[in-house]
């Protein structure tokens, strides 16, 4: 028997708290670009938390083993996070937050897809592929919608930037799909996260190097995201995430992390005055209309059975 709950006014906080943090990742890392760049600052808050993680393991006495099967997934799952947030770091550079924030929440879609085809017991409903279909003709929408009133240098880096928070709302997708179909559905929460951190430290950090974007100035802005990047972000809202997953119940917990591309929008044009297109507003409803079908079968089939 399922343990989990429904939601009640203490989570329903803590989640909405959860989704302004997540809101405000992207932006954070735009505004902090012209000091250290998005590539540069998400390899140092994955090192940072890293570290953090090792040391609650260690007051836990939780040790990490790597004779228990986990150490091929963990890297895999290691090397998908450095692609995801080596494409967001990227990205960033040629596309608004506002658009990041959308398109990488686009995550749901392609684990449910990869679910599909690995986990019978993971098969995609008519409502979720109906989902799909809406959320990749929102996707078509926001790369094909483009004004004319847009300058066309813009045009080309927005295309780039948004094909890069798609791939690497892939690379997310691919990392839960990962992570379920492997041996790290069975351990802690912590040496999962640790794995993805650690791992995409090393191979963030080596690619700021290649592409020479190491250079900081030491700003109050600069140490200012860092330590919201990696304490708040990285550390304390995924242990907070991953602690709700335990004692709520997921579906409903899933129908609230939509607000978190509406908070990313919105502190977008707040805090960067980021432009918002007809076409990205119309292509951003239709995405996340479509990953709310599909993350949110169960909870929407509860409430028509109730009917």
């Amino acid at each position: 028997m399922d343990s989990r709950k429904p939601l009640d006014p203490a989570s329903i906080g803590l989640m909405t708290v959860l989704c302004v943090i997540w809101g405000l990742t992207q932006v954070v890392l735009k505004l902090a670009a012209p000091d250290i760049t998005p590539l540069m600052q998400i390899a140092l808050r994955s090192g940072f938390a890293a570290m953090l993680v090792a040391l609650l393991m260690a007051i836990r006495r939780e040790q990490l083993t790597l004779r228990n099967g986990t150490w091929r997934p963990g890297l895999l799952v290691g090397v998908l996070f450095a692609l995801e947030f080596l494409l967001v770091g990227e990205g960033l550079r040629f596309t608004t937050a506002s658009h990041m924030a959308v398109l990488l929440y686009t995550a749901p879609i392609f684990a449910a897809l990869g679910l599909h085809w690995l986990m019978p017991s993971e098969r995609l409903k008519k409502l979720q592929w109906l989902g799909i279909g809406c959320a990749f003709f929102g996707i078509a929408i926001t790369f094909l919608g483009r004004t004319q009133s847009t300058q066309i240098n813009n045009m080309s880096d927005l295309l780039i930037g948004d094909l890069m928070a798609v791939a690497a709302g892939v690379a997310w997708g691919a990392t839960t799909v990962a992570v379920r179909c492997s041996h790290l559905a069975r351990i802690s929460a912590a040496q999962t996260l640790l794995y993805q951190l650690a791992t995409g430290f090393v191979f963030l950090l080596m690619a700021a190097v290649i592409l020479e974007q190491t250079e900081i100035k030491f700003t109050s802005l600069t140490l200012g995201s860092l330590l919201f990047q990696s304490v708040i972000v990285c550390f304390a809202s995924y242990l907070a995430w991953f602690w709700l997953l335990r004692h709520y119940l997921a579906s409903q917990l899933g129908i609230f992390s939509f607000l978190t591309p509406l908070f990313g929008v919105a502190f977008g044009v707040w805090l960067l005055d980021e432009p918002l297109e007809l076409s990205f507003i119309a292509g951003a409803v239709l995405v996340l209309t479509g990953i709310l079908m599909v993350s949110g079968y169960s909870w929407i089939a509860t409430q028509i059975t109730r009917k």
